[in-house]
């Protein structure tokens, strides 16, 4: 039996591989496995997302209710007992909070915008880019334009136009009760452009090739084109752009928060913590500001790392 009669005889005897083992021997995984760095950023991004989803069951205390409160408790130094005998291994706030609790809990509204926010400018920019990459012409124009506008100022600064419109057009009395969702639809807003120009890009190679014309020429509807066969093969730039826009929505999130445009104080995000504690640190009570501040730091750098890896994985020239 020749060499090649015995690979083909291997090959149709042995099994199929199963999803899991398929996704193990994949590049994209093995360049993970390969990364000693990857490996710690997403160790450090699942023990913190965790953390904040299991929030109300890992929490030593519920932070913002305020029946548990006790001002006895007030600026507790880290790892040691208060005067009422609770121990707290972050300190606590001048409200006799836990530091660790709050964290926590604040770690859960600032993934909630920061995911929500990225989603948002996601739809919307790959909308737009695939309007204007399979369109051209004068809807390509528009759209491009109002991105390269938009693309000239900081984002932060568009997001705090977005959100000073938003709350002079809702009325005073729901304010603190849509604050979370403006924030979000501002965020979101702020970053669509770099979505839709790097989609819009990906489309117009697309539409040229012969599996689209093909399409065309069936009498395809070009929104089945666009759905179905134009938008599997221009996720992948989208995937390493929103890995990275997740870092800086929850930063900007952060930044807003700290100004005291963010989300309201009963809901208390990161930025609002190290608002609050930056009051503090210059009278010793150091902890208040710097573990909520360590926190964000962590959470933005293990993303960040993490679409530096998903960049690099999926780049076919550096295989």
């Amino acid at each position: 039996m020749s060499a090649q009669e015995t690979t083909s005889t291997i090959a149709a005897v042995a099994p199929p591989r199963s999803f899991l083992r398929r996704v193990w021997d994949s590049d994209v995984f093995y360049s993970f496995r390969r990364s000693p760095v990857t490996i710690l950023a997403a160790l450090v991004t699942l023990l913190l997302v965790g953390a904040s989803v299991f929030a109300p069951w890992i929490a030593p205390y519920d932070p913002f209710n305020p029946a548990s409160l006790n001002l006895m408790d007030g600026f507790t130094p880290p790892m040691s007992s208060s005067m009422s005998g609770n121990y707290f291994l972050f300190g606590s706030d001048h409200q006799g909070r836990d530091v660790l609790s709050t964290i926590l809990y604040g770690s859960r509204v600032s993934l909630f915008v920061g995911v929500s926010a990225t989603l948002f400018a996601i739809v919307l920019g790959v909308s737009l880019g695939l309007a204007a990459g399979y369109r051209g012409g004068v809807t390509d124009s528009v759209i491009m334009r109002i991105a390269d506008i938009q693309l000239s100022f900081p984002a932060i600064l568009i997001a705090l136009l977005i959100f000073g419109i938003a709350r002079g057009i809702i009325p005073p009395s729901r304010h603190e009760s849509m604050a979370v969702w403006v924030l979000i639809v501002a965020i979101g807003l702020a970053n669509w452009a770099q979505f839709a120009r790097t989609v819009r890009g990906a489309t117009m190679v697309e539409r040229q090739k012969d599996y689209v014309s093909a399409a065309r020429i069936m009498g395809v509807h070009p929104l089945r084109i666009l759905v179905r066969h134009i938008l599997p093969n221009v996720l992948g730039p989208v995937l390493v752009i929103g890995t990275i826009g997740l870092a800086l929505a929850i930063i900007e999130e952060a930044t807003l928060s700290f100004l005291g445009v963010g989300v309201p104080p009963t809901q208390p995000s990161l930025g609002t913590l190290i608002r609050i504690g930056q009051g503090f640190l210059f009278s010793g009570e150091w902890w208040i500001l710097f573990f909520p501040a360590v926190t964000l730091v962590l959470l933005a750098l293990a993303v960040n790392l993490l679409g530096d890896w998903l960049r690099d994985a999926l780049n076919p020239r550096l295989r």
